[in-house]
């Protein structure tokens, strides 16, 4: 196995359960994916098999079905994941977080035992048409009537996998009257209700991964909302702070990976690349150390107990231009892969969404600038 790139700390523990992990990987190895089986579906099985071997929910409390350790754990066995090229643990970890700060008692204890065992699978209701990574520009509206329930009305876009889902962390407005910030509020919404349609949408690459979701006059019930009114927006900014950091998906040694087999090609096929190729990959390996210095320096953050935050931001866009680079690099290395349903084409091909996903670059420019800079705003 590659040498992995990140110090972690307390080596002698998690040295341990990094050996403990892939003894069980020995025996459990990735399940085949079937014949016409849908990615999430296959997804789903795996998620399911790490949660019986205790990989699912390392840093969440026992409580709620965790295992009680600290992030740094979970990290550990994303970036063992990611250097023997198996899908990460579920991406249900930035979920997870968000409820177990906003969410109440109760909540925490029905909803979150269920997400970490995979018998709920859960999509988020952020973006919209009009509004995209602009969650402050949403127009999503819950009405709150007297008995205590909400009437929602509106429509989000990219929601992932929202077709095979059936819960929906959704935000909506509830005052039309406050400022954007501290008028949106969040809600468990299941996505068997009357008045919600869930419509996929076909990409480029053949995947059917995103979805449009219709809210027509759908009744939500006070107990589904997550934390007290207008804390939607603060909820939000966790989910994604976590969302928007290599550190939790196994990426930064699935880069290294690559990193490594470009290397190769240099050194041993360096004489038939062009100059201006070879020095492509040398950009390809800054841009992979710059990242690892950061994700080392979240690391120490998280060893001090400091929460994910806007810093993320930071993160997000090293990460894509590190991604884009990489897999474009790739396919002029190694061409005769270009074209291939999957493999190094299908990660080229995902890797344009990066500039989008988890909120646009521009957007993650103006967090840094407004949250981390503390710049004036123009005007």
């Amino acid at each position: 196995m590659t040498e992995l790139p990140l110090d972690f700390g307390d080596f002698d523990e998690l040295d341990r359960l990094r050996r403990e992990f892939r003894d069980w990987l020995a025996e459990h190895p990735l399940p085949e994916r079937l014949a016409d089986e849908p990615v999430p579906v296959f997804l789903h099985r795996w998620h399911r098999l790490l949660h019986a071997g205790g990989w699912v929910g390392l840093d969440v409390p026992e409580r709620y079905g965790g295992r009680g350790l600290t992030a740094l754990h979970q990290v550990a066995i994303s970036d063992e994941l990611g250097a023997c090229r198996a899908p990460g643990v579920p991406r249900i970890g930035y979920l997870a977080h968000a409820l177990l700060e906003f969410a109440s008692e109760e909540q925490r204890l029905a909803l979150l035992p269920r997400m970490l065992r995979g018998d709920d699978v859960w999509c988020q209701g952020f973006s919209e048409p009009g509004a995209g990574s602009d969650l402050a520009g949403m127009s999503t509206f819950a009405e709150r009537h007297p008995d205590g329930h909400y009437t929602v009305r509106g429509q989000k876009l990219w929601t992932s996998y929202a077709q095979y889902s059936g819960l929906c962390l959704l935000l909506a407005r509830t005052d039309r009257d406050a400022p954007a910030h501290t008028s949106v509020s969040a809600f468990a919404l299941p996505l068997d209700r009357p008045g919600v349609t869930v419509r996929p949408l076909r990409a480029a690459n053949g995947d059917d991964e995103f979805c449009e979701l219709f809210l027509d006059d759908v009744r939500i019930e006070e107990a589904e909302r997550i934390g007290a009114e207008g804390v939607g927006w603060a909820l939000a900014m966790t989910t994604v702070a976590y969302e928007r950091n290599a550190l939790d998906t196994g990426h930064l040694s699935k880069y290294g990976l690559l990193i490594e087999r470009l290397r190769t090609a240099v050194d041993e096929r360096g004489g038939e690349l062009p100059d201006g190729l070879r020095s492509e990959v040398g950009r390809c390996v800054v841009d992979y150390e710059v990242l690892v210095a950061h994700a080392r320096r979240r690391i120490a953050e998280r060893r001090s107990g400091q929460p994910a935050g806007p810093e993320s931001s930071v993160d997000k866009l090293l990460m894509t231009r590190a991604e884009q680079r990489l897999y474009e690099t790739a396919l002029k290395v190694f061409p005769e892969e270009h074209g291939e349903g999957g493999g190094l084409f299908g990660d080229y091909l995902y890797s344009r969404a990066a500039s989008v996903y988890g909120g646009t670059s521009q957007i993650q420019r103006n967090i840094i600038a407004k949250r981390v800079l503390h710049l004036p705003s123009n005007g």
